[in-house]
């Protein structure tokens, strides 16, 4: 079936074996390898990120191959949903889990559900198309949907990220009703908004984390609560430093607003028009945009900022068009990191006139210096992806965390 796998007697036994729903460009896959697993596949219905996961994500046990990535959309086939490939990404799923589950008896099984977050943030709640509309909400039910698969293959451990706001209640109790549903299902549960910043990650980032272990499997430590209906959420990783954006991305080499480093994938700025290259030319590490009415080419506070300030009596979008402060981590890394205009994207260095580089933005958000993101030659397809991953490095934690959650690592 595999070909080029190496013999039973020569296999590398993983930590763990992993599907990731929802993959992306790889940063929870990327995360769940470098803690020791081996990650199966990831699913995605964007074929777009198909070169993006598959160059950077190989596996370092079992067959060494790269994860693969299945380009399945979740749902169902329907009448009123003809796109759902749900039966052909069932019958995919047996085939592979079969393999490896025999190739690496007795190591547990992680699913990775972290769905698309944009149904769920204020960002998003703009005006939309009617198709759009329809697009978001469907995406509202892809954790419930999710939960079929663990219904079906009763993996040991779940793994669960989100942006905070999905627990409002406005978006319908989603996280609660996934939880829920894995209770019901025989996990034992626990979910807790933490920061990214405290796991090692160079950002402030609030994000939503669900944990799930098989109740027959689960450490007695594990347990928040004396009837064991919790599971014990961190707050921190113990052992990560803080670090700052200079920590992270310092050692990288200066582009121009508009350049492409020749020698560093990724490295890319956009551009500038002269009026913001003037605007952040001015501009202090960690202030806030208060300086754009005095400087020296004068008053450069965009108009319907000032308008905004004077109606409200009060400053607003004070972020935009300012650079990061070198001595904490940076804010959080949104699909907009390359645009100055869209928060405190501005580098920190005052001799580079110019928004963080693509290169940067991945690295802030914990992925390896050597992670390329394709096409190279493009920002904001680049941007999407890196704005949209879940950061390696809370990634990484929480899978060794379950894995740890194990008793006995399962029937290892």
């Amino acid at each position: 079936m595999m070909s080029g796998v190496a013999s039973r007697d020569k296999v590398k036994a993983p930590n763990f074996l992993a599907v990731d729903f929802f993959c992306g460009a790889g940063g929870t896959t990327r995360g769940l390898i470098d803690s020791g697993g081996y990650v199966i596949a990831g699913i995605d219905k964007d074929d777009r990120c198909a070169k993006t996961y598959a160059d950077n994500n190989i596996n370092e046990s079992v067959d060494y191959a790269p994860a693969r990535f299945l380009n399945y959309d979740v749902f169902p086939k329907t009448d009123d949903y003809e796109a759902g490939q749900q039966d052909e990404l069932v019958e995919k799923l047996d085939s592979l889990l079969s393999y490896y589950k025999g190739k690496t008896p007795g190591v547990p099984l992680l699913f990775a559900i972290c769905a698309p977050c944009q149904p769920f943030t204020t960002l998003s709640r703009k005006e939309l198309s009617d198709k759009r509309k329809k697009g978001r909400e469907k995406d509202r039910s892809l954790l419930t949907e999710a939960s079929e698969y663990v219904s079906r293959y009763k993996p040991e451990m779940v793994l669960s990220e989100n942006v905070a706001g999905i627990k409002d209640p406005k978006y319908g109790n989603i996280w609660e009703d996934f939880r829920e549903r894995l209770n019901q299902l025989g996990y034992v549960t626990g979910s807790k908004v933490v920061c990214t910043s405290r796991f090692g990650v160079p950002q402030y980032r609030k994000r939503s984390i669900l944990i799930a272990v098989r109740r027959e499997l689960v450490r007695e430590e594990r347990f928040a609560d004396l009837m064991e209906t919790e599971l014990l959420v961190p707050e921190a990783d113990p052992n990560a430093m803080v670090m700052t954006v200079a920590d992270a991305i310092g050692h990288l080499p200066p582009v121009s607003a508009g350049e492409t480093h020749t020698d560093i994938p990724n490295h890319r700025a956009r551009a500038l028009s002269e009026l913001n290259l003037k605007r952040l030319s001015s501009a202090m590490p960690g202030e806030s945009n208060a300086y754009m009415a005095s400087t020296e080419f004068g008053d450069l506070t965009l108009d319907c900022h000032r308008k905004v300030n004077a109606r409200l009596n009060d400053r607003c979008f004070s972020d935009v068009y300012t650079r990061m402060h070198p001595d904490r981590p940076s804010p959080t890394i949104t699909t907009k990191c390359h645009s100055i205009s869209n928060g405190r994207f501005g580098h920190y260095d005052t001799s580079q006139v110019r928004g963080i580089s693509l290169r940067e933005a991945a690295i802030l958000q914990s992925f390896p210096d050597d992670y390329v993101f394709y096409p190279t030659e493009q920002i904001e397809p680049v941007a999407r992806m890196i704005g949209n991953a879940v950061p390696p490095r809370l990634a990484r934690y929480f899978a060794t965390y379950l894995v740890n959650s194990l008793e006995a690592r399962g029937a290892r």
